[in-house]
């Protein structure tokens, strides 16, 4: 991945000259845009002829409620992940709520399918390598649109291989079903998501003059909101229901 973010270099159309469009263009940080509609163009393609279909599917056969619980339970698998970038994010509060999350849904939700950790008060909250690279600052680089993967940039691309390093999952041994649990997992996080975001999705290409651009502003500021969040979060270590006297 970090060869093929490199070999972009070379793809990069020139900076305009003229004032107002060179500004649009610094806004927007996408000098591969060219290459990123044609990505967005072949992922939209597979969208309407193969993921869409398989997501509506999945919606008309798998009831909501069960539904839930499979996000849930990805959710909950992925809350390793969260820990150990809220530790390079050096925010130990979020750290310690992402691993009593894990422990309370792992437990008493039945492996994650119950999200009895928000019951408890300890809200979800989201981390990832390339949000941990932003509290670094490390720039994002400029927008990528990923076949498949979706929006980007350099620092999520970089960020997204320290996740997939940083995930026990990938590390499970051959044998007892661990395998085949692990690939159900990927597979059925795939189509959970895809389900859960297919009319939000569907309401873009169908409003938007431009989706590409629609979709590209949109991931930009909620990945800045995000990065902003985890840096203003100043809470303190202990939980609100803990009280020292």
């Amino acid at each position: 991945m970090a060869l093929g973010l490199l070999g972009l270099a070379s793809c990069a159309a020139p900076p305009p000259k003229d004032p107002d469009a060179l500004a649009e263009y610094k806004e927007a940080n996408d000098r591969y845009e060219k290459l990123n509609r044609k990505a967005f163009g072949l992922t939209m393609w597979a969208n309407k002829y193969t993921l869409r279909p398989v997501a509506k599917a999945y919606i008309w056969a798998v009831p909501r409620p069960l539904r839930n619980s499979f996000g849930s339970l990805y959710q909950t698998m992925n809350e390793p992940v969260v820990f150990f970038n809220d530790v390079g994010a050096g925010k130990p509060r979020r750290a310690g709520d992402a691993f009593v999350r894990w422990c309370i849904n792992m437990t008493a939700g039945l492996g994650g399918l119950i999200d009895v950790a928000n019951y408890a008060g300890y809200k979800h909250h989201d981390n990832d390598g390339g949000l941990t690279l932003a509290t670094w600052g490390v720039p994002s680089g400029p927008y990528l649109f990923l076949p498949a993967l979706g929006p980007s940039s350099f620092r999520d691309g970089l960020g997204y291989g320290l996740d997939v390093g940083l995930s026990p999952w990938n590390y499970v041994p051959r044998g007892y079903g661990l395998l085949t649990f692990n690939w159900a997992y990927n597979i059925m996080g795939t189509i959970n998501g895809m389900a859960t975001n297919v009319d939000a999705l569907d309401q873009v290409m169908k409003d938007s003059l431009d989706p590409y651009a629609t979709i590209r502003s949109a991931y930009q500021q909620q990945r800045k909101a995000m990065a902003e969040a985890i840096k203003n979060d100043h809470r303190a270590t202990v939980p609100d229901w803990y009280h020292t006297r």
